[in-house]
């Protein structure tokens, strides 16, 4: 008999809790089938924007809660069995005006160097010494900083810093002394091969940049320009001769500021780009005034 009382009892504990719980229940609630409101913080992937969403659950009659993602807006939509009760929400997720910055590994270019020797692409005899290989000499250089604004969803200026190499692979056998201005030619005789002569930046483009809408299968097309500074790292000349790799670092009188203008183009992450350097490739250097430095090529990111 024990027993059986205090399952009574415990039946009816368990009553009482619940009908206490039905009348906590807000009267709006119920008249519309919805089990529960809460609000929830979320994180636009693409954005990093957080805002606060209010959340409608339904009742145990009105289905599942749907997310539909679409380019400007979340909709969350509650499907009502009668159709009586559907709700629908829609999050606009236009992208507004915010500072960006941060650590990036974007715009790597790989492209090809041509010389530019007062206007022209061939070489004036005193320059014939930088005779180069036109499909061996190369550009390489990527950004690994940015900092600036997006004012909108197509338009952000930047400035962003990163590395660039230029490896211009030459011809003859000149050896040239790696700290000397201007630039001087130890040696033009020995017998030696695969003479590379290279220069080292920290570049420092400030970017204008404009894209377009997204284009499903394509992502954006991106147009980008602006002006670009560079601060010289270092200079490095390698070759072999008979008795092996020779390898000698120098400012080999390349100029320790040089400054030009860029541009770029791009459908999703891939794209081209074009550089142009105004000032001359080596400073205090009477003999090659006016060797100028043009690149273009393929780029990986944006």
């Amino acid at each position: 008999m024990n027993y059986i009382s205090l399952s009574i009892l415990f039946c009816a504990v368990l009553c009482a809790t619940a009908a206490a719980q039905e009348k906590k229940r807000p009267d709006s609630l119920s008249r519309t089938g919805v089990a529960a409101i809460d609000t929830v913080i979320m994180e636009d992937v693409d954005t990093g924007e957080k805002r606060k969403v209010r959340i409608i659950i339904p009742g145990k009659d009105e289905g599942m809660i749907t997310l539909e993602k679409t380019e400007k807006n979340y909709e969350y939509e509650s499907k009502d069995k009668n159709k009586e009760h559907d709700k629908k929400v829609t999050i606009d997720r236009t992208k507004k005006a915010h500072p960006i910055y941060g650590i990036t590994l974007s715009r790597i270019d790989l492209g090809l160097v041509k010389l530019i020797d007062d206007g022209s692409f061939s070489l004036s005899d005193d320059n014939e010494i930088f005779n180069y290989r036109r499909g061996k000499t190369v550009n390489f250089g990527f950004d690994v900083l940015q900092a600036g604004y997006r004012f909108n969803d197509q338009f952000r200026i930047f400035l962003s810093g990163g590395f660039d190499w230029t490896y211009i692979r030459l011809h003859g056998n000149s050896i040239f002394d790696p700290n000397t201005t201007p630039l001087t030619v130890t040696d033009n005789e020995t017998d030696i091969s695969k003479n590379r002569i290279t220069s080292t930046y920290l570049r420092l483009p400030l970017t204008f940049e404009f894209r377009s809408k997204s284009y499903t299968g394509m992502g954006r097309m991106r147009f980008a320009f602006g002006p670009e500074a560079g601060f010289l790292l270092k200079g490095t000349q390698r070759y072999r001769t008979a008795d092996g790799k020779i390898k000698q670092k120098g400012d080999y009188a390349f100029n320790q500021f040089r400054y030009g203008a860029f541009a770029r183009f791009g459908v999703g992450a891939f794209g081209i780009y074009a550089k142009y350097y105004f000032n001359d490739i080596f400073e205090n250097s009477p003999q090659h005034a006016g060797l100028q430095n043009f690149t273009f090529g393929l780029m990986l990111g944006f």
